[in-house]
């Protein structure tokens, strides 16, 4: 097995297809058809299924890419720090869609030279967040945690060497329009908000609730909308009433003064819950100096646009 192997396999995972891999990859289909065939030949297995619709990794596949590419980017971080001294140096940064954490990385990046630097920011789902940390595609992860995810999240942490760090801990609020009926309530119950449709940042796989981004989703609501952004789900805010359950951290920096957020009141049926807010990394791997950075932005953001919640949580 070579690195150049490795990365002919990843490439195809990546493209879908042997045609496009090979083009992105500058070689002839053949020598990349090859190539790969000796590998799966060496390993025992099949990496890919070759369809009609292209090459699709088998299920033994998809847990060699994922060892394959941990350790493609090890060797990739050690061709930047040792050989390759002129090439940019990467940071990214995979979270759930808050802003606050954009806001952070904007800030970082200000702090460094964009011609040295190859940044990226994707908001994203919540499997997606950790499996881009776990293989290195970003050095930091940002999540929640509560009682009612905490033992699937916890899970995936302890399989793929993850350890979370708390950054804050916050109670349920609704998010919602300024605009809003409800955006001058002293607080909501889920009662008031039958009439308005529930967003929800979609979740893929038969799983997918459990790894929901909004606090209280084990609660039903009767009208219920996926969004995959954060502008569609703004639009949809405006335009139709909607509403989100969020941590009522409004990142005014970001175009926060046209929502609001408002306490959940809980009643017999629904209790109120705690996210604990904070970010993920590799077990072995302390952050880097720009990491360092970054999780310090981060504080600073939620020290300003965090609600101050005074009653014991």
């Amino acid at each position: 097995m070579t690195l150049q192997q490795i990365n002919y396999a990843l490439a195809i995972s990546e493209c879908g297809s042997m045609n496009k891999a090979a083009e992105k990859l500058g070689i002839s289909q053949p020598t990349l058809t090859s190539a790969v065939r000796e590998l799966e030949k060496e390993l025992g297995m099949d990496i890919f299924m070759r369809t009609h619709k292209g090459a699709v990794p088998s299920a033994e596949g998809q847990g060699f890419l994922h060892n394959a590419g941990q350790l493609f980017r090890q060797y990739e971080l050690l061709q930047e720090k040792y050989i390759l001294k002129e090439k940019k140096r990467r940071f990214g940064v995979s979270t759930q869609h808050y802003s606050f954490a954009v806001s952070a990385f904007i800030q970082t990046v200000r702090h460094y030279n964009t011609l040295e630097f190859e940044f990226a920011v994707r908001e994203t789902e919540t499997l997606d967040v950790i499996r881009d940390v776990a293989a290195l595609r970003s050095e930091i992860g940002v999540l929640y945690i509560s009682d009612f995810n905490r033992k699937p999240i916890e899970k995936q942490l302890e399989e793929n060497e993850l350890v979370f760090t708390e950054l804050v801990r916050c109670k349920a609020y609704v998010y919602l329009w300024k605009g809003h009926p409800l955006a001058n309530e002293p607080s909501i119950s889920l009662e008031q908000l039958e009439p308005y449709p529930c967003l929800s940042f979609e979740q893929n796989g038969r799983d997918g609730y459990l790894y929901a981004e909004e606090i209280l989703s084990e609660n039903i609501y009767p009208r219920m909308i996926k969004a995959t952004d954060r502008a569609a789900m703004g639009e949809m805010m405006q335009e139709l009433d909607g509403y989100t359950l969020c941590s009522g951290i409004l990142c005014k920096e970001l175009g926060g003064d046209d929502y609001r957020v408002v306490p959940f009141r809980e009643d017999s049926r629904s209790s109120n819950s705690i996210m604990e807010i904070g970010y993920i990394r590799k077990k072995h791997c302390p952050l880097s100096d720009i990491g360092r950075t970054y999780i310090d932005e981060v504080r600073k953001s939620l020290a300003v646009n965090a609600v101050r919640q005074t009653d014991d949580i």
